[in-house]
């Protein structure tokens, strides 16, 4: 069957270019679905996406629709007609669904059937509907209206190519008849641009100054950005949203490098690149040290020949943003950090929880609580708590949100303040995210897992519990912060201990009655999902889970050893074993003794185990001890044997009581082996 290369694009006014890349995948996935619906085969894709269009180009698309048999069984025949031979409404349904009369059903067999031979279509009268369906279907929150037309779009729309081979499509979509003419770059090249055919779409483009595909677009401005930059001395920041971002904004790039005034270095460099960033679309320049040059390089959509305009007018245009950076730097700098603790004492943190500067004294306590605890200092936690929140009531915070933490660090430093207090104020928000840079310093640390567990136990003491998808607190990712800090730096902190103290500090406002049970419990489920993530399995989290650990630490030692446990030859026998034994146990009547006495042994294989598990206690011991859970669980592999030998030659529940309570203590020993790290019973 022959095939023609087949080309869309449709041309717009600008369109979002955040959304730029996301609006062609979509444009290509639909089309492909369609194609695909119509049992259309091609060879290769192609999607482009330049700020005034949008195009996906298919290479060898096939003519034609291969033509198709539909056969289609309905109702038996028992079901479609009713005793008097008049048809039911199962057999009528079933015409209509086929879009027959009843009389075009076959009804000599069991069942009703329709066949049909279905004779393939030209593609080319397939492909209107086909670029409609996907132009529809595009992830547009909000579609606009342009004139008085009733069409919609994302944005206005201006031309439409449509090529099949050498032949352009006869349709008209979204108000636009379909052509060959393009249009070029809208200064270097305002005229139509023709496309000869659809194997040349970048080429023909390329001569209007219109680079029309997203990557090689991408990959020449972050190319040419680092080249500026190494020219420089220095490094550029390209986050990849922002050169995402800026390439959907420019169809002929041109990076220059641009300058300020050093005097604006004095203000905290994270201001400056957040104006620079989010205000203006520039790449900032780091030197080796990681410190800020006073230059950065826009992208210019214009080869200008004096390009010496288009970088006096950018240094213009960011004068001010940086000029009210400094201001506002200079002006929060005439009064000490702690004094913004006033502001925020009418600032409400939740209505029944009280001001933020209340939340700011509870951290203070908390944080210092817990630095005692993890080798921090107390008293410079307590004080990193109380100025914890004092840079939200900042001029500098105001205008830049993101700034919080990052401005109460410069304005502690500037304050005399220790170094790891100032640096506890930024790291209070540790981690922001998953997999997110963790506190540097044990007093971060402390004010930031303070903070967090300070939010957990306020929140669920008013009962604003989180619901399904709604967790307006952000409590879920607070508890996965707490424990992440405690696991990846081995902080070992009694949770338990913790949250008592916490709940205790709210006094009235909150209800504390099994509280601190209810923190601990949603703090300790999230660890399943992050044990899911890191391949181990559910029922060894639970084993440790069953014993209730007040420590994340320590819950996560015996978590990994218990997965180191389950790869032994012995694991499995030992996990049925101690499922066993604790089904014997929890069905013994008058209590369990806890003493063994050999005087009530009858046969050879209890005083092997027995020798066993006194051997195995003296070793466990001191490894339990100094949380050597892996050592341990290895040391107790050595038990199948003896354990074995006795399940098949002792019958637990012997006829003499004595015997028989003796032997369910040597059971119990056995099993407080191994609930020392875990209840591996739950892993059978």
């Amino acid at each position: 069957m022959s095939a023609q290369d087949f080309l869309v694009e449709l041309g717009t006014e600008e369109l979002p270019p955040k959304a730029l890349s996301i609006l062609g995948d979509a444009f290509l996935a639909g089309i492909e679905k369609g194609l695909q619906a119509a049992g259309l085969n091609f060879t290769a894709k192609h999607v482009y996406a330049a700020p005034r269009r949008l195009a996906v180009l298919i290479t060898q698309l096939a003519t034609q629709q291969e033509d198709r048999s539909v056969n289609l069984d309905g109702p038996p025949r028992q079901a479609a007609f009713d005793a008097d031979g008049n048809p039911t409404q199962a057999a009528l349904g079933f015409a209509k669904k086929c879009g027959v009369e009843l009389s075009d059903i076959d009804q000599s067999g069991p069942k009703l059937r329709f066949s049909q031979n279905i004779i393939g279509k030209p593609t080319i009268s397939l492909l209107p509907t086909i670029v409609e369906d996907s132009l529809n279907d595009l992830p547009i929150p909000k579609r606009m209206r342009w004139g008085a037309r009733k069409e919609e779009f994302v944005r206005p729309t201006q031309w439409l190519v449509m090529l099949f081979g050498d032949h352009v499509i006869d349709c008209t979509i979204l108000a636009q008849k379909a052509g060959r003419d393009s249009r070029g770059h809208r200064f270097h090249h305002p005229d139509s641009v023709r496309i000869t055919s659809p194997a040349n779409y970048l080429q023909d483009l390329r001569s209007a100054y219109v680079l029309a595909d997203f990557a090689e677009r991408r990959e020449l401005i972050s190319k040419r950005v680092a080249e500026l930059a190494t020219q420089h001395e220095g490094t550029a920041i390209v986050p990849p949203s922002l050169l995402d971002e800026v390439t959907g904004l420019v169809e002929w790039p041109v990076p220059l490098v641009c300058s300020f005034e050093e005097r604006f270095l004095e203000v905290p460099q994270e201001a400056l690149i957040i104006t620079m960033q989010d205000n203006q679309k520039y790449f900032c320049l780091l030197d080796a040290e990681g410190k800020l040059l006073p230059r950065f390089i826009t992208v210019a959509n214009i080869d200008s020949k004096d390009p010496t305009q288009i970088v006096s007018g950018n240094e213009k245009v960011v004068r001010p943003r940086l000029t009210d950076a400094e201001f506002f730097f200079k002006q929060d700098k005439k009064q000490k950090l702690e004094t913004f603790n006033q502001r925020l004492q009418n600032v409400v943190f939740q209505a029944q929880l009280g001001s933020v500067f209340d939340k700011a004294e509870r951290v203070s306590k908390l944080a210092a609580f817990i630095a005692s605890r993890i080798g921090g200092d107390a008293l410079r936690a307590g004080r990193a708590g109380l100025l914890s929140k004092c840079d939200l009531a900042t001029e500098m915070v105001g205008e830049f949100p993101e700034m919080q933490g990052v401005a109460g660090y410069y304005y502690a430093l500037a304050d005399g303040e220790p170094e790891d207090v100032a640096l506890a104020l930024n790291e209070q928000y540790m981690p922001r995210g998953a997999g997110a840079e963790l506190p540097s310093t044990l007093t971060g640390a402390a004010v930031a897992i303070a903070d967090k567990l300070d939010t957990l136990v306020g929140i669920f003491g008013i009962g604003m519990l989180p619901t399904g998808s709604k967790d307006p607190y952000a409590l879920r990712r607070a508890a996965l912060g707490v424990l992440r800090i405690l696991i990846d730096k081995k902080l070992d902190l009694d949770l338990m201990q913790t949250v008592a103290f916490a709940v205790s500090q709210f006094g009235t406002r909150i209800k504390p009655a099994g509280l601190a049970d209810q923190v601990l419990e949603f703090i300790f489920d999230r660890l399943r999902a992050r044990y899911e993530d890191e391949g181990v399995e559910v029922a060894v989290y639970l084993s440790v889970r069953a014993l209730k650990p007040a420590s994340a630490l320590d819950f996560d030692q015996r978590v990994q050893a218990v997965q180191a446990f389950r790869k032994l030859p012995e694991a499995a026998a030992l996990a049925a074993v101690n499922k066993r034994v604790s089904n014997l146990l929890s069905k013994a009547q008058g209590g369990i003794s806890s003493a063994v006495e050999p005087k009530y042994f009858d046969n050879a294989n209890e005083f092997s185990l027995y020798s066993a598990i006194q051997q195995a206690d003296q070793a466990v011991q001191p490894m339990a001890a100094s949380r050597q859970y892996t050592e341990a669980l290895g040391r107790l592999a050595a038990l199948r044997e003896p354990v074995d030998a006795f399940f098949e030659a002792v019958m637990v529940n012997a006829e003499d009581a004595s015997v028989r309570a003796n032997r369910y203590a040597l059971l119990a020993r056995l099993r407080g082996l191994f609930l020392g790290v875990a209840d591996i019973s739950l892993l059978g």
